[in-house]
């Protein structure tokens, strides 16, 4: 047990020794580790967002080029403002020399139809009559040299005219095909763009409201943080502090050790340094009186070989005289009580304290974290009030009611769009499989007609297959004067249409002349005012109000709503926060029981430091401890004694002898032995205390400056620390609630009560009808037409060609005329030997 007690005081010092040993831990709020996370808000407004429509680009661009450009060739009129005004508030009153002045390109275009339409069906009926009498598309009757120059010519032509057919009727169907998966989504988006607008206005007070409830994530956030940070900023204190309480523990605990050791020293110097000098005399006068008796017998002349033992006797005195040095009764009153405190309890206490200090903080911190919860509970009424200040009640019944309106109305158009898309689809279809027949007779035909053409050498041939390949390229004549009608009427209709939507609409929309046109005043009737439908502000234009949607104006910057609306007024928690600001700046911690250096240690330190343990003259008590205490042997003389007894002749000389070694072997035992060992203590505490006193004078000053020293500090310290860390923290809390404005903001401007999504309505609806279902609607027409007019030298190749895939009258007999040279086929024939 005892050894554990003294093992105590030296645990607790391997325990500070460890904790100052410890990594610094990190701020809690202060520094990276202490930044706001981010938090997470759930997106709103989506809803009423459309995806934007693009046409990605694909292989079929530089035909869309090719047909706008042509467009733009058939119709150089600009935008007809006046012919649209006159034809929107009074068509009865439109003329006719207006549209056809405008439509100037178109009317061109219309002739070339019809005089196509007129001529080319007149010359098919003409050409069936001259060949239902044989007088047309004969046969060649007379063979000659430069017939087969002249029928590979017309060969070569007709396969180039029927392979541009092919590419044409290829684009034909493709684009055919395009323009009906097109119109079908396309007009089906219509409703649903305006449906989705109707909540434009309506649902902006619901959607405010989810952004306000959306205030209890920062305010959470901020609740469940508020739970530690009572313990966190004390650890922090702790954490930041222990460099210099651990080391003035420590410190404090090895001054009381070395106090206590000193202590113990002086008095063992005290104690043995009186005893010496108290039985110092009697020693003395006893060693006098035995040594006059030695001498009286060693000195008789009787005694047998007594010389030797005569010289050691008469050294038979003190060595060390303990009555010169000084006495230390007057430091030992100076420390008269000391050891007051018990030091080593005293850091133990100290420490226990420090090492509770976070529970400390976080006990004297918890009315405040309790009012500061209290606050924070609380929505601020500027954030409740989001959705209740919109003034968008009158503006939304408008709103709803002219996108409403217009999807109802709308529907039976787009139903009849759709109707007549598929008949035109099918009509598109036909009248491009009708061109492919063609293009198959054409092929079959100079493919036939060539085959016969190379085996007429053969005498053994027929011309049936010149025949089949005429017969071909003349059901190939007779489909396109058959179908040449219904051809330039699809293409006419689609023309008309699809030329006029591009000219007249897409060009105008793309360059806003359309938006210029509907925002000036008298251009549209009274029931078609769309700055009134739309219910725009008095100062802003339909040009200006696109333009603002575009860049994600907000509803109240361009609608007219019926009372002004300020978001910032609603989303500014300044009031709020600097409550929160105020209640963080009262924390407060209390070091006042963290003493280091109570008053009874400070006292002890005090006397110790006053008491001249330093001046004491330890030179003349190390002089004479390091004397012996007799001047001889006593034991070595008391054996001599015993030895020359026995040698005596003289019993009696013999036995004073003996006797007189007795007694000095008495005083041995008695007094000699205690004198020694208290001068052998005496001896040791002397050393000690010469070796530490002075120094330690030094760390006794030194403990006491810097004790007092951070007593005072370490408050000033530890309330930097806590205001330190207690702006951090305000910082990291203000943070979130920072968060959630900024997302506040953005949801309230860019997402929510933001008019972007009627700009995105109208470019996807400029997307859809000009990109998606005008392009490759005109670029079908173009096609067919292409296809059309080719078929004119079709027909002229084809029955020219027609003549020389028949059977000839009359041939030359020459082999080696062009005709043989050109399509000579060398037969196998048997060989002679």
């Amino acid at each position: 047990m005892r050894l554990l007690g003294s093992l105590g005081p030296l645990v607790l010092l391997l325990e500070l020794e460890l904790a100052l040993c410890r990594g610094q831990a990190t701020s809690q709020y202060c520094g990276p580790q202490g930044q706001a996370e981010r938090l997470h808000f759930t997106g709103l407004g989506k809803g009423r967002w459309l995806d934007p429509q693009a046409r990605p680009p694909e292989s079929l661009d530089p035909l869309y080029r090719m047909v706008r450009g042509f467009l733009d060739v058939v119709q150089l009129n600009p935008f007809p403002e006046g012919l649209v005004r006159v034809a929107l508030n009074e068509p009865s009153s439109v003329r006719t020399s207006d549209v056809v002045r405008y439509e100037a390109g178109y009317v061109v275009c219309a002739v070339i139809a019809a005089l196509f339409l007129l001529i080319v069906p007149t010359v098919g009926f003409c050409f069936c009559c001259c060949r239902c009498r044989r007088r047309c598309g004969g046969r060649v009757k007379v063979e000659h040299k430069s017939m087969a120059c002249e029928r590979g010519s017309l060969m070569t032509f007709l396969l180039l005219i029927t392979l541009l057919l092919l590419t044409g009727v290829v684009c034909a169907f493709i684009t055919n095909q395009r323009t009906h998966e097109e119109v079908g989504p396309g007009v089906r988006a219509v409703p649903g763009m305006l449906n989705s607008l109707q909540g434009l206005v309506s649902d902006v007070p619901k959607e405010l409201q989810a952004v306000a409830d959306q205030f209890s994530i920062p305010q959470n956030r901020v609740l469940d943080e508020l739970d530690d940070v009572g313990v966190n900023i004390g650890s922090t204190i702790h954490t930041q502090l222990r460099g210099t309480v651990y080391p003035m523990l420590a410190s404090l605990h090895r001054v009381g050790q070395d106090l206590q050791v000193s202590l113990d020293h002086l008095q063992l110097f005290n104690s043995s340094t009186v005893y010496l000098q108290n039985h110092q005399e009697p020693l003395s006068s006893s060693l006098q009186n035995h040594r006059r008796q030695l001498l009286s017998l060693l000195q008789d002349a009787q005694c047998q070989g007594c010389a030797s033992v005569l010289s050691h006797s008469q050294l038979l005195e003190l060595g060390a005289n303990f009555s010169q040095v000084p006495s230390v009764i007057g430091v030992l009153q100076k420390l008269k009580g000391v050891p007051e405190a018990n030091f080593s309890n005293m850091v133990q206490k100290d420490n226990s304290t420090f090492n509770t200090l976070p529970l400390l903080t976080a006990v004297e911190t918890a009315d405040i974290v309790k009012e500061l919860k209290e606050e924070v509970t609380q929505i601020p009424e500027q954030v409740r009030g989001l959705s209740e200040g919109f003034p968008g009640s009158e503006a939304a019944d408008r709103w709803r009611q002219a996108l409403a309106e217009a999807e109802n109305s709308s529907r039976p158009y787009l139903h009849m769009i759709q109707k007549y898309e598929r008949y035109r689809w099918i009509a598109g279809y036909v009248l491009s499989s009708v061109v492919l027949l063609v293009v198959i007779c054409n092929l079959l035909g100079l493919g036939l007609g060539l085959w016969g053409i190379s085996a007429r050498e053969d005498s053994s041939h027929t011309e049936a297959k010149g025949e089949a390949g005429a017969q071909f390229l003349m059901a190939g004549v007779g489909l396109s004067f058959l179908f040449s009608g219904p051809f330039i009427l699809l293409i006419f209709a689609t023309f008309l249409l699809g030329g006029n939507i591009q000219t007249l609409v897409c060009r105008s929309w793309e360059s806003q002349e359309l938006y210029q046109f509907a925002d000036t005043p008298g251009n549209l009737p009274p029931s078609m005012n769309l700055s009134h439908l739309l219910g725009l502000k008095k100062d802003v234009s339909i040009p200006s109000a696109y333009q603002q949607c575009k860049k994600g104006a907000a509803l109240w910057k361009v609608l007219q709503l019926n009372g002004s609306y300020d978001p910032e007024k609603h989303l500014d928690i300044n009031k709020y926060t600097a409550r929160l600001q105020e209640e963080v700046r009262k924390f407060r911690v209390n070091m006042k029981d963290l003493d280091l250096l109570n008053e009874a240690a400070k006292r002890d330190l005090e006397a110790f430091r006053s008491s001249g343990i330093e001046k004491i003259d330890y030179p003349s008590f190390l002089a004479q401890v390091q004397k012996p205490v007799l001047k001889i042997d006593i034991l070595k003389l008391i054996k001599e004694l015993e030895k020359l007894g026995q040698a005596q002749t003289e019993s009696a000389l013999g036995q004073q002898l003996k006797e007189e070694a007795q007694a000095l072997q008495t005083v041995y035992q008695e007094k000699i032995l205690p004198q020694q060992a208290h001068a052998a203590t005496l001896n040791r505490s002397v050393h000690a205390l010469s070796a530490s006193a002075s120094n330690l004078q030094l760390v006794v000053s030194e403990t006491l400056v810097n004790a007092s020293t951070l007593k005072t500090e370490l408050p000033v310290r530890a309330h930097w620390i806590l205001r330190n860390e207690s702006e951090c923290f305000l910082n990291r809390e203000m943070a979130y609630f920072n968060q959630y404005g900024d997302w506040a903001r953005e949801m309230v401007t860019e997402h929510i009560a933001t008019c972007q999504p009627l700009a995105g309505a109208l470019d996807n609806g400029r997307v859809i009808l000009c990109d998606l279902i005008a392009n490759p609607w005109n670029a079908f027409w173009f096609c067919l037409a292409w296809c059309t007019f080719l078929l004119i030298p079709s027909i002229i190749f084809a029955i020219k060609t027609t003549k020389h895939f028949r059977p000839i009258r009359k041939r030359l007999s020459s082999t080696s005329s062009e005709e043989t040279q050109l399509f000579h086929i060398p037969r196998v024939t048997s060989l002679k030997l």
